[in-house]
């Protein structure tokens, strides 16, 4: 059996490291390109002609659906969209067939997209319906997405996607490429996103930054006390103490700790 050729698009480069380490698990896989941006990603897609091709949802230069449409549809490869969390999206791939993996990818998620993506390969006309998919869910993203914060965020667990609603979440902390959100109850989740995508999709007059790798829900604190250096211990109503950066307690004190 001939392996499924796969092209992973992503800006970040320990994102694509860890897809092509789960690929390397995968018998009837193998990573035939890698591109850090949309317009690498069109270009490697175009002269490579992989079966399928792991996009990020969101990337420099060009986003994952944008790439799609500057490949002509005879080198069109199947597409799998990989996002850390979009409810919007997610709604659109799933009404219109389209596959998609959630952040952090699941290896046993990923074999269920090989698998897929192979099955629809043996069809003939499956770029055609590919390409009809694609506009369907694209014009779907584009009638139901709106402005706005976010309201909630998908998790995975295993198997299971959980909405954690943002009103919930007490603190976001980074560790590296993750980040863990801890909620009101001190249940925790996992995502791998970036800090500062996520920030600027949450309403800032509710959460605000402590330090570089964390934030923190204003409805949820507590208390704040002085602490060494001019920073804050920020204590927050679920029994969480945050500390903040000298640069945010200047910020505090003029935001938020003056009348």
């Amino acid at each position: 059996m001939t392996a499924l050729r796969i092209l992973i698009a992503d800006d970040e480069r320990p994102a694509r490291e860890y897809l092509k380490k789960l690929i390397s698990k995968i018998d009837e896989a193998e990573v035939v390109g890698e591109a850090e941006n949309g317009l690498d990603a069109a270009e490697a897609i175009k002269a490579l002609q992989p079966d399928l091709a792991l996009l990020d949802l969101q990337m420099p230069e060009l986003t994952g659906l944008e790439v799609v449409k500057r490949v002509p549809e005879e080198k069109m490869p199947l597409f799998a969209f990989v996002t850390a969390f979009d409810d919007y999206a997610v709604q659109a791939f799933e009404l219109n067939a389209i596959d998609y993996l959630l952040k952090p990818v699941d290896l046993a998620r990923l074999r269920e997209t090989i698998t897929r993506a192979s099955q629809r390969l043996e069809t003939s006309d499956w770029r055609d319906v590919e390409r009809k998919r694609l506009e369907a869910a694209t014009d779907t993203l584009e009638n139901t997405s709106t402005e706005g914060f976010l309201k909630r965020i998908p998790v995975r667990m295993r198997e299971d996607i959980y909405l954690v609603p943002v009103d919930d979440i007490a603190s976001v902390v980074a560790d590296g490429e993750l980040l863990y959100l801890t909620t009101a109850d001190r249940t925790k989740y996992t995502i791998n996103y970036r800090l500062k995508d996520l920030e600027a999709r949450l309403d800032p007059d509710v959460f605000i930054r402590l330090s570089r790798g964390a934030l923190a829900n204003l409805k949820m604190v507590e208390r704040i006390s002085p602490f060494a250096g001019g920073t804050y211990i920020i204590y927050l109503t679920n029994g969480q103490e945050l500390t903040s950066s000298r640069l945010q307690s200047k910020l505090l004190r003029t935001q938020l700790l003056k009348i």
